[in-house]
Parts: C-alpha cells; sequence; structure tokens
C-alpha cells in the first residue's frame, strides 16, 4: 500500500429501510464519475476498504452496507434486488450524484444489472465480480446450502458453520486474520442473513442483463462461483468476461492497484483488459 491512498470515511444516510451505513474514499469534487460499490451477501462494504483507498486517489468511491447487513437497518421484510437497487438509488440522490460507475460482487452484481435498468441514463459502466448463471439443479442446491435461516443454537457450532464456509471458499492468498476481519459482518445478520441470497436466487441474469446496453466488465476469479458465471458470455449485449483463475476472494486486498490498473481504464476510457473475452 502507498502513502498516496485516498483516507477512509464512514457516515450515514437515510434511505428507504431506514439508515444506511456507508464507507467512502476521494473527493465528490472530482473530475471522474464516483464508483459505487455493492458487496456481496451476507458480507459488508468492509470487502472494499482497500479499494475504495486506491480508487479514491482520483475519484469519489463509495461501499454501502447493504440494507441488512453490516451496519445498515433491515428492511422490514424479506427484500428482492429491485428494493436493494430502490435504496441505491436513494444512496445517489442523498450523496448528490447525478452519474455514476457501479461495481458489484456477486449479489452485488445482480444489484448493479437491477440499478442499471432502473437507471439507464444514470448508471455508466459495470464492473461484475461474478455473474452466475444457474441450471433448475444447480438453484436448488444453492437453496438448501444457502437460502434458509443459520438459527442460533446453544453451543454455538452456527458460528462455526459459518466460519467454516468462509475457510473453505478462501482465496489463495488469505489468512485466518483475514477472514476474522470480515467474519462478524457475516454472521451479524443473524436469522436474517440468508435475506440477500433468496433475493439473490430469485434475479436470473437471462432474463434482466440483456437489456443493459450499458458496458460491462465481467471478473471470473477462481471462487465458488467460477464454473457458473463462465455462462454469462452469451447474454451479454455489450460486455466482457476477464477470467482471473490464479485469484479468488479476497483479491481486492492483495491485488488492489493491479485491479486498478484495468478497471480505470475501463471506466474512464472504455478500454477493455487485453485479455477480457
Amino acid at each position: 500500500m502507498t502513502e498516496d491512498l485516498a483516507p477512509l470515511r464512514r457516515s450515514y444516510i437515510d434511505a428507504r429501510f431506514g439508515q444506511m451505513h456507508v464507507r467512502s474514499a476521494g473527493s465528490p469534487r472530482s473530475a471522474r464519475r464516483p464508483l459505487l460499490c455493492f458487496h456481496l451477501s451476507p458480507a459488508s462494504g468492509i470487502v472494499y476498504e482497500n479499494w475504495l483507498a486506491e480508487m479514491g486517489k482520483d475519484r469519489l468511491a463509495v461501499a454501502p452496507d447493504t440494507p441488512g447487513y453490516g451496519m445498515s437497518d433491515f428492511p422490514p421484510e424479506p427484500p428482492r434486488i429491485a428494493d436493494f437497487a430502490g435504496a441505491m438509488t436513494d444512496l445517489m440522490d442523498s450523496l448528490g450524484i447525478e452519474e455514476a460507475d457501479i461495481m458489484g460482487y456477486h449479489t452485488g452484481s445482480k444489484i448493479c444489472v437491477e440499478l442499471a435498468r432502473q437507471q439507464p441514463e444514470r448508471i455508466k459502466h459495470l464492473v461484475l465480480i461474478s455473474a452466475p448463471i444457474y441450471t433448475a439443479d444447480d438453484l436448488a442446491q444453492q437453496n438448501a446450502d444457502m437460502g434458509h435461516p443459520d438459527t442460533p443454537v446453544e453451543d454455538g457450532s452456527h458460528l462455526l458453520h459459518a466460519w467454516s464456509g468462509l475457510w473453505k471458499w478462501r482465496g489463495p492468498e488469505q489468512t485466518p486474520a483475514d477472514i476474522m476481519r470480515a467474519y462478524p459482518d457475516h454472521i451479524r445478520g443473524g436469522e436474517r442473513k440468508h435475506w440477500g441470497h433468496l433475493a439473490a436466487f430469485s434475479y436470473t441474469y437471462p432474463e434482466t442483463i440483456p437489456a443493459v446496453q450499458q458496458p460491462i466488465l465481467v471478473l471470473n476469479t477462481n471462487d465458488d462461483l467460477v464454473v457458473y458465471t463462465r455462462r454469462i458470455r452469451e447474454h451479454l449485449t455489450n460486455g466482457r468476461v476477464l477470467e482471473l483463475p490464479d485469484w479468488g476472494h479476497g483479491f481486492l486486498d492483495y491485488h488492489t492497484a493491479e485491479t486498478a490498473a484495468f478497471v480505470r481504464p475501463f471506466l474512464d476510457d472504455e478500454t477493455w483488459p487485453e485479455t477480457a473475452e
């Protein structure tokens, strides 16, 4: 990490589901469009902290905690991806952002696609970290694994179960300390933490992403969605997939500047990474 990274700030805004916790870096007066970053479920904007500091060097970079996650208030009932996207419009309005580029991670990728559909004139570029397409059997398995409450039990084994899942799918460079940094936000949602998964599983790319005309760069890292994400190519009308087989979860911490080196030109000049397909 270099000394010229932008300092991280934390704040709250008022949105349709209550208060939304926001991390940000950089200046709103930058000539470059702001970059909004939406996290995976269940997690929080903590996964973007180093990324915000890097991208905040030349633009405003913002990562909200999705409603119901991190330090943001819960919706009153299980939300849909469209509801999450609407909350991100509230974020843009609250911060006075007229146009933005957006980046999503797993569930956050689906929020990106829906926000681009809801606000086609305001959203200019999308960067999606994974964009899975499931078969009926895949979807049934995903729901069986993650689409149900993780009910607390007396011996605390539910906490070990959550930890084991994070450790199983850790990136090649992630350490126990890395997992522990984000672990509290993975369990904070309690018996409602699966709401984000339910929303994601009910939102399908073949029916939604073809309508998005803005440029889309899909980053397919070697994580739990790598196989499913390869299926997205045929559904992109103005997008490409960049295969990153040596990277996994945590790559935004361990390959921050390297990622920025190809994301910045894509956002600013619509320059596709050379190895994107």
